[in-house]
């Protein structure tokens, strides 16, 4: 047996079961009505080719309100009301031919204006039928939003475990540390002292962070700027870090924490293997509705870097994916490219949404 909730979350099944079902509901509630007013026989029939007229009437009707679903709720009432208003009249029509004919054995009207007699009745039918879809979508589309929502739930836990990991990792931490000791050696204590500092931000800011919460762009390079402090201690002027952001850019909501594995990994195959260091350009640029950010190294690129770093442990390329897919699903793209002349490209597209929408 199929409990309710499957029946909901297959849109196919749900509207041809319902859909039959409502119809039968039809016949038999006008029957009845029908026997109420001591009606002949022949009215089943009448009801019965109504019913399934009304019934074909709805499929091309929900594709209609398919096409009209994505628009605005103002634009999705007009639509509904005028067109379940004309097919109402064509419908009606059909009704009372057949009840004339078939019951009254040829009687007609003496004006053309009781052709449509009834009319409003066959509106608030199919008005009726047209709240149902749409309530039955809403519901369907909430369920599948309250789904994505949990699946990206348990992505952000696990990637804050994978981070954690990563912020723990003792070889992180020993590069970190013996950089700091070096500088305090070479007497360079106060650059010491805000590596210190910058690592204490870091690892508090990441530990306290909310992997489910969004943040302003604005936010993220901040955080961005305690991971890369401390980057730069290790590498110096062989990490060299370039930035075009659009100002509206800024603005913008973008999960927590989702560009510090990016660049943990430009880092990783494009700066640590090699001596003379690399070079990680980070740009957001808004193009109407969607927010551009890009991510592009100079290291090996495609050819083993990025397949690399998708297998790795820590918090990678394949992580990020999957986590804008459960927080976006199909509103997102997630894509690598060969940079020019060398290197990889990121480039992820979302859409635009600002804290002060």
């Amino acid at each position: 047996m199929i409990n309710l909730r499957e029946l909901l979350q297959d849109r196919t099944r749900t509207f041809w079961v319902l859909n039959i079902a409502g119809w039968g509901g039809y016949v038999i509630a006008a029957y009845l009505g029908a026997l109420a007013y001591e009606k002949p026989d022949s009215v089943l029939s009448v009801i019965s080719v109504t019913a399934a007229s009304g019934f074909l009437l709805t499929i091309p009707l929900r594709y209609y309100y398919q096409w009209l679903w994505p628009r605005s709720p103002r634009q999705i009432a007009l639509g509904a009301l005028v067109v379940c208003y004309l097919l109402a009249i064509g419908w009606n029509w059909l009704d009372n031919e057949l009840y004339w004919s078939w019951v009254k054995h040829g009687w007609r009207p003496e004006h053309w204006t009781g052709y449509f007699a009834g009319v409003m009745g066959s509106f608030y039918v199919l008005l009726c039928w047209s709240g149902l879809y749409f309530g039955i979508k809403y519901y369907q589309q909430l369920q599948r939003q309250t789904e994505q929502t949990l699946k990206a739930t348990a992505a952000a836990h696990q990637a804050q475990l994978k981070m954690l990991r990563y912020q723990l990792n003792p070889h992180f931490l020993f590069n970190t540390l013996n950089a700091i000791s070096t500088l305090i050696l070479d007497r360079q204590n106060e650059t010491a002292n805000q590596a210190v500092t910058r690592l204490s931000d870091f690892l508090r800011y990441s530990l306290d962070n909310d992997p489910m919460k969004r943040v302003t762009l604005r936010k993220e390079l901040e955080a961005l700027d305690l991971y890369l402090e401390i980057e730069m201690v290790r590498f110096g002027d062989r990490l060299q870090v370039h930035r075009e952001i659009e100002a509206r850019a800024l603005d913008g909501l973008v999960p927590s924490l989702i560009l510090q594995p990016l660049i943990e990994n430009a880092i990783k195959y494009a700066v640590t293997p090699r001596e003379e260091g690399g070079t990680i350009r980070i740009s957001a640029k808004c193009h109407g509705d969607t927010l551009l950010l890009t991510i592009a190294d100079d290291g090996p690129g495609l050819e083993n870097g990025a397949q690399q770093s998708a297998k790795s442990s820590g918090v990678g390329l394949k992580n990020t994916r999957e986590r804008l897919k459960q927080l976006y699903g199909d509103s997102q793209a997630f894509t690598l490219a060969p940079n020019n002349p060398r290197g990889l490209v990121i480039t992820i597209n979302l859409p635009y949404e600002s804290e002060h929408d």
